[in-house]
């Protein structure tokens, strides 16, 4: 049984994606992260730098349970559990190490990157021109290395589908929020249109949707989200 502690966002979803992918037997734990979950001694046992989500899997390897925090850590986890949506080191290596490279590339460029456009544009209480043209530039820079890459390959790591694709379009797919003109990238468009047709990410994306806010953080939500209470040291 896999338990994962999450809350609806660009990262929660990467992991609700994996698992209804693969089939997996698991249980969604809420982390309200606009309430201060994420700060709770129980949470911070599993995810010591109090991000969701992180996962327990109570069949890890030798039948022990094992927690793991990090969405890049878990997708990866979790392909090697199941033998899915990652190609093999032995049998494949060359693929093996594009999926490492472009599930890299999100974890550095384009999730965090995003991040900071949306939250310079959205979320920031003093609207800052050089920080949001900084963030919304490279977005929009990432988006054209995307492009390039699927003008060559179906998927990001090549001709399969994987965890680098299952890792990016949680975030990419909010191009318009983001203000990427998506008419510019026509291989993104086809990549995203194709991931979105399939069920399991369908599925995935619903997760906890009852949850998700209607605009950006207010009041309490805002100040442990953004303010002096995320930077306590814990």
């Amino acid at each position: 049984m896999i338990r994962a502690y999450s809350w609806p966002t660009p990262n929660g979803h990467k992991v609700h994606i994996m698992l209804v992918e693969c089939e997996l037997e698991h249980e969604i734990i809420p982390v309200n992260i606009g309430e201060g979950d994420q700060f709770e001694p129980d949470f911070l046992a599993i995810s010591p730098n109090n991000r969701i989500p992180a996962i327990i899997d109570t069949d890890g390897p030798g039948g022990e349970e094992i927690s793991i925090f990090e969405t890049g850590a878990i997708l990866y986890y979790l392909a090697q559990k199941t033998g899915k949506f990652m190609p093999d080191l032995a049998g494949d290596p060359a693929g093996h190490y594009a999926t490492m490279e472009w599930l890299m590339w999100q974890m550095g460029g384009i999730g965090p990157m995003m991040g900071q456009s949306n939250h310079f544009r959205n979320y920031a209480p003093d609207k800052i021109e050089y920080g949001i043209n900084r963030y919304v530039n490279e977005t929009k820079r990432l988006f054209g290395v995307a492009d390039k890459r699927l003008g060559a390959t179906e998927y990001l790591a090549g001709d399969a589908y994987t965890i680098a694709d299952i890792a990016c379009y949680p975030w990419m797919r909010g191009w318009e929020r983001q203000e990427v003109p998506i008419e510019g990238y026509p291989n993104v468009k086809r990549w995203l249109d194709a991931i979105n047709a399939r069920p399991a990410v369908q599925e995935g994306v619903k997760v906890l949707a009852e949850h998700r806010r209607s605009g950006p953080p207010q009041g309490k939500a805002w100040e442990v989200m953004f303010g002096a209470e995320q930077f306590k040291r814990r």
